[in-house]
């Protein structure tokens, strides 16, 4: 597509071209005016010379001026007969004495002015023109000669210096346009050459769709404001690119787990409607359509709350809580559970482990970690959480004998979704979205999160939280061992 007026390049170039031409016209002037300055000084220095040797020359003898010079020296009678040229002179009162024929076209200075320059005794300078509009440049001064003043006055033409001036400004503003243009083309190839990283960009956005977001320009190494424009684009591709894939990845398993809930509740529903012929069998379809209804909610209960959290839009209600008695709660809440599943629940709770925190956040970190330990350790197993102080923190880990977390997957348990599937496992149910909410809940609260884990052995999570408390920590009583 080709650049128009309104274009970046097209405006850059005539600015280019714009500043170029006002910066060659002023060099024209200034150049010129240099130019004036120093034939106007050559002229200058030359009449004074001459003014001199026109007085080694020049007689008055009875009022009658006499010119003296070798009569068999040509070379010196050219010299005085350049003299006499342009020559004037006036005595004392005014009254011209001698005056050349050229002189006399420029007009014989007035007596009042070869007067006062008589008394100031200082070199005058002034500018005539003859009839046909020769300038000239004439020296005028004191000669001395016999006890007496006289007005002595040659002059010099200027038709050389000027026609110098003239020619110059002539040659330079005819060559201008051509420097112009030259400089022009030249603003329109920096300006492209400048633009093409942000044509680059603007390509690429162009090319940016949702099956095309790895897209990346490389960067020019220059490290200016173009490269830094290239990087902040990449980095908001980047982040297009993992939004997307989380969307993706959303309506991938969403769609997968909640097709599960509304299939069992419409099957439920097509038995009452179309099987069931006692109360008792109405009752137990509704009753087995109710409890999925209650976890298809709490699949979208947690959808929307991880969805709040990770976009920023979830406020921590940060107060001083007691991390022990939280713990020691939740431990005796998920008895019941561990007893059912034949797997010993024990802990170790330091009592007065106080920080600055969001309660309900706390209580959902537990309820993970641990029903996450319970879920996924066999019958037999055992899982063991901790807490306690650690200097300006406090520790807490949830340990456990299970199926332990293979070392590829690792990285990958705290993404949103994602669950550890094995092969003999049949008991992974859930959204994936407990260790989602842990990795958040700790980051949140500038906490720092670690996964230990050996496969058929067991895993261990430990998580540091700083205390940042307002308020002195409860007195220290006896660690408490639960058992189940």
């Amino acid at each position: 597509m080709l650049p128009t007026v309104k274009s970046l390049r097209f405006r850059l170039a005539l600015g280019y071209a714009l500043f170029f031409s006002v910066l060659l016209v002023a060099l024209g002037l200034i150049f010129r005016a240099n130019l004036a300055s120093i034939l106007d000084a050559q002229i200058r220095e030359t009449l004074e010379e001459e003014w001199g040797a026109a007085k080694g020359y020049l007689r008055v003898e009875k009022s009658k001026p006499v010119w003296y010079s070798d009569p068999n020296d040509p070379e010196e009678a050219f010299v005085v007969e350049h003299l006499r040229h342009v020559y004037l002179l006036a005595d004392e009162h005014g009254i011209p004495l001698q005056v050349s024929e050229t002189y006399q076209k420029l007009g014989v200075d007035p007596p009042g002015e070869i007067r006062s320059a008589l008394k100031s005794g200082q070199p005058v300078f002034h500018e005539r023109a003859d009839g046909g509009g020769v300038a000239y440049l004439i020296r005028g001064g004191v000669l001395r000669d016999g006890g007496r003043q006289y007005y002595l006055a040659i002059g010099r033409s200027l038709a050389n210096p000027d026609e110098t001036v003239s020619r110059f400004t002539v040659n330079y503003f005819a060559l201008l346009p051509v420097l112009i243009l030259i400089a022009s083309y030249l603003g329109w190839l920096l300006a492209g050459r400048a633009l093409e990283p942000v044509n680059s960009v603007a390509l690429a956005a162009q090319r940016v769709g949702s099956d095309n977001l790895s897209l990346r320009i490389p960067s020019r190494g220059a490290g200016d404001e173009l490269d830094n424009l290239i990087d902040r684009f990449n980095e908001m591709v980047g982040r297009l690119q993992k939004s997307f894939e989380q969307t993706r990845q959303f309506a991938t398993d969403v769609s997968h787990e909640l097709r599960t809930p509304l299939t069992a509740i419409r099957g439920q529903l097509e038995v009452a409607l179309l099987t069931a012929e006692t109360a008792d069998e109405f009752r137990e379809s509704l009753e087995n359509a109710m409890r999925d209804v209650e976890r298809l909610t709490s699949i979208v209960k947690a959808l929307l709350l991880l969805s709040q959290a990770e976009s920023g839009h979830l406020a921590l209600q940060m107060r001083n809580i007691n991390l022990s008695e939280i713990t020691e709660f939740l431990v005796s809440e998920f008895e019941v559970p561990a007893e059912v599943g034949k797997v010993s629940l024990t802990a170790r709770v330091h009592p007065g482990c106080v920080l600055q925190a969001d309660r309900i956040q706390m209580e959902r970190l537990l309820s993970n970690l641990i029903s996450n330990a319970l879920k996924y350790t066999p019958q037999g197993g055992s899982v063991h959480v901790s807490l306690e102080p650690d200097g300006d923190q406090v520790r807490l880990s949830v340990r456990d004998t299970g199926i332990g977390i293979p070392d590829e997957k690792l990285p990958h348990i705290f993404d949103r979704y994602y669950r550890v599937r094995e092969r003999s496992d049949s008991s992974s149910q859930g959204l994936g979205l407990g260790l989602s909410f842990v990795a958040w809940i700790v980051k949140a609260h500038g906490g720092k999160l670690e996964v230990d884990s050996t496969v058929g052995r067991g895993s261990t999570f430990t998580v540091m939280l700083p205390r940042r408390q307002e308020a002195a920590a409860p007195v220290a009583t006896p660690v408490k061992e639960l058992h189940s």
